[in-house]
């Protein structure tokens, strides 16, 4: 095990990976983070690798072909604008050692430190480690992401070791934990003993205030750390060496998970569910991004209705039992509390009030800082707006007047009165939500769209699917849309345009296509999407000129963009949603190549102790039907692995899955990759345009998950769970796959079409035998 390191020594991400102690329990170096590495302190000694310290933990990842140096200056990453230093003595440094108190230390010839990590924490602190008078804790942004979060935890000069919100005074008001030594005196600072002892000490070596009492085992098969966590609660954990363990808290500053202030986004509250917090947004208001509980929560409703009333629309208050911040523009003594109501209905500047009894105060949004408390005398009350026209829904917005003739009144009551239904038919069995449509949907006036598309001009269309032309628009307000028009002869009528307006509405993710609204006119029936200036994955992937833009790393955070949407439907969203369609057409690319799954017309809804079902109208695209659901009609969350699967395979090798030869023998993309494991040969897959930027390691993988996902038996398919955590977890062993199940006929769309277990048994399959080979 290596101690000191030489001036000269360097470090690469792929080979000379770290400087380790001298026990090999902690390591100093580079570490996976999102779709490159980090330079940072981590324990390597046990299982669960637990980063300790971040080197200029805000910067991107570096690439894989970076290289830290160890200079005279300290450690540096040389670029081709100069040397980008992430550590910097203030001295010359001569050697450096990791030593096993999981401290690295710079020392000049004479043997003084001239820079160590202990005094630049991060997140942690370890035994023997300080937090000095004035220096702070910041949180990690998430689990796998170690650049600067939310919460932090700064040791004040006064005395008092505080917890605050990032980017907030020093006050009192912000504060949501505290160590009640204000006024203790300057230079006061956290310590941490080998006992689990935290403490703080005055500048005299007096012991203030315990943290916490100590008095854990010191033996050397115990570990101890402190952490301020994601969630914004610091604990001290200790991890028994001995045994195959975990961490385990010791000490937490608090049980209740929703103290942190700002764990929930603004206009949104934290509720404690079994004990762990989840954020819900104000009545009548939705999520902006329902992956991100700190990204709040916006209005539902119209928001200037307020000064532009009309007969159809109205004002109501609705209360919660919270507490929030109190940032009132005007307090009014009020012991009664319609009263109070009654005051902010009059004030188009008053969006909510909070009243105690004795007091109504009024308030601007956005609110922050919100959480539920039960038993509590304080009453949060939020004004909502909602449409009085009879037969609509509240939580519809309703943009203006309709002119007569301009709408088919019976067609959109019909479907407004579809919405309130118990929507018991189809593909949306069993989706209810009290008889409402739970989500903000405009209903455009069918003016609108075609002054937004230029009267659907052939200039503006984007292109032609199984429903019909989709064209490009531009609203009023400058927001750009995607309109989706039924064609008559697309084949997919009313109910996959019912479909896809429930599912998308229902559905929020940062991974899924976002729905605006929809419009109906006579028989024209549209759907309004965010539009998506990268057109679709399709666009560039099979086009040998536009593939050369979507490099390893681009298409790495595709695949991994598309594995999250697919787990949100699968298992995270309200209802299991089974795609039933997934292909590189139906993957829609944001100005950042952030992937969006659109195209929910042949989704299916299951309950979630639902596994499989079975159906004789086989729907969809031949070569990316698993083999149970094109020759049998039945489907499961498995069916969509196996699309996914097929998809990965498409986006490593750039080419469509039925565009593979072998001996003039037509075979599909499943086919020609197993041919390819089975020889050993993986990497003859990668799209050529991929050599430069490519690393061969996350490629291999992402094949050899792909393989995975287009097992012959669904059972043995992983679940989106287990792809995502293969995709993103470099220290999790992937097991070997065997023969899939490949069908030797041209890639054939097929939409809505209905055909007889008879017939699908009649399709021809590869004749190969069952012999399970092992890849090499």
């Amino acid at each position: 095990m290596q101690s000191n390191i030489s001036r000269g020594s360097s470090l690469t991400p792929t080979t000379n990976t770290t400087w380790l102690s001298r026990s090999g329990l902690y390591a100093f170096g580079f570490y996976r983070q999102g779709n490159g590495y980090a330079v940072g302190i981590f324990l390597a000694g046990i299982p669960q690798k637990t980063v300790v310290w971040t080197a200029n933990r805000d910067d991107p990842p570096v690439s894989n072909n970076a290289t830290l140096l160890f200079t005279g200056d300290g450690l540096a990453l040389p670029t081709a604008e100069g040397q980008n230093y992430l550590v910097k003595s203030s001295g010359s440094s001569s050697y450096a050692s990791m030593l096993d108190s999981g401290n690295f230390v710079l020392y000049n010839s004479g043997r003084e430190i001239v820079w160590q990590s202990f005094h630049h924490p991060t997140d942690t602190l370890l035994p023997g480690q300080r937090l000095l008078s004035g220096n702070e804790l910041f949180s990690a942004n998430s689990e796998a992401d170690h650049s600067t979060g939310i919460f932090r935890l700064k040791m004040q000069n006064d005395g008092n070791l505080v917890q605050y919100p990032v980017d907030t005074p020093d006050t009192s008001v912000y504060a949501f934990y505290s160590s009640l030594t204000v006024g203790q005196g300057e230079n006061v600072t956290l310590n941490f003993g080998a006992d689990g002892h935290l403490y703080l000490l005055n500048r005299n070596g007096t012991n203030i205030r315990n943290i916490t009492d100590g008095g854990l085992p010191t033996d050397e098969g115990k570990l101890y750390l402190m952490r301020i966590d994601v969630g914004g609660i610091f604990r001290l954990y200790s991890h028994d060496l001995k045994k195959n363990a975990i961490w385990s808290v010791e000490w937490e500053s608090s049980e209740d998970k929703c103290v942190p202030k700002g764990l929930c986004g603004l206009n949104s509250y934290c509720v404690l569910i079994d004990l762990e917090p989840d954020c819900k947004c104000l009545p009548r208001f939705k999520s902006v991004n329902q992956g991100n509980q700190t990204s709040g929560c916006e209005r539902n409703f119209v928001a200037d209705a307020c000064i532009n009333r009309t007969e159809n629309f109205t004002y109501t208050m609705e209360e919660l039992e919270s507490t929030w911040e109190d940032d009132s523009y005007m307090s009014l003594r009020l012991s009664n509390k319609d009263d109070c109501i009654q005051g902010c209905l009059e004030d188009c500047d008053c969006e909510a009030v909070f009243f105690d009894g004795t007091n109504c105060r009024k308030q601007r949004l956005p609110l922050r800082y919100g959480r539920r408390v039960n038993g509590t005398s304080l009453r949060a009350l939020i004004k909502v707006g909602v449409p009085t026209k009879r037969g609509t829904d509240p939580r519809i917005v309703q943009p203006g007047s309709k002119k007569k003739g301009e709408t088919n009144p019976m067609v959109e009551n019909e479907l407004l009165e579809w919405m309130e239904s118990d929507r018991s038919t189809g593909d949306v069995n069993g989706l209810q939500n009290d008889g409402k449509l739970g989500n903000n949907l405009t209903v455009f006036r069918y003016a609108s769209v075609v002054a937004a598309t230029t009267n659907f001009s052939e200039e503006n269309k984007l292109g032609q699917g199984g429903f019909g032309p989709v064209y490009k628009g531009k609203l009023v307000t400058g927001r750009e849309i995607a309109v989706k028009r039924l064609s008559r002869c697309s084949g997919q009528g009313t109910s996959e345009f019912k479909n896809e307006l429930i599912l998308i509405s229902e559905l929020q993710h940062t991974n899924l296509v976002q729905l605006f609204g929809f419009c109906i006119h006579g028989e024209e029936r549209m759907l309004i999407y965010a539009y998506m200036p990268n057109k679709s994955l399709d666009y560039f992937l099979f086009d040998s000129t536009r593939a050369t833009l979507l490099d390893w790393t681009k298409r790495f955070n595709i695949i991994e963009g598309i594995a999250q949407g697919l787990l949100y439907l699968h298992k995270y969203s309200r209802m299991r949603v089974i795609h039933r369609d997934l292909k590189a057409s139906n993957i829609l690319l944001d100005e950042y190549m952030k992937p969006k799954i659109s195209d929910f017309g042949l989704a299916r809804i299951f309950t979630h102790n639902e596994l499989e079902a079975s159906t004789n109208r086989i729907v969809g695209t031949y070569g990316y039907m698993s083999p149970e659901y094109a020759m049998e009609g039945i489907f499961s969350i498995k069916s969509d692995v196996y699309s996914f699967g097929v998809l990965m395979l498409e986006i490593i090798s750039g080419r469509r899955n039925s565009s593979f030869y072998i001996a003039d023998h037509v075979l599909n993309i499943v086919g020609y990759a197993w041919e390819l494991w089975k020889e050993g040969r993986g990497l003859e897959l990668m799209d050529p345009t991929l050599k430069d930027s490519c690393t061969e390691d996350q490629l291999l993988r992402c094949f050899q998950v792909g393989l995975l996902c287009v097992e012959e038996n669904a059972a043995d398919r992983p679940s989106m769970s287990d792809v995502v955590s293969m995709l993103t977890t470099e220290t999790i062993s992937l097991p070997l796959p065997t023969r899939p199940a490949f069908i030797t006929i041209r890639n054939v769309i097929v939409s809505d079409i209905s055909i007889s277990r008879r017939e699908l048994q009649i399709l021809s399959v590869n004749g190969l035998s069952n012999t399970t080979v092992a890849g090499r």
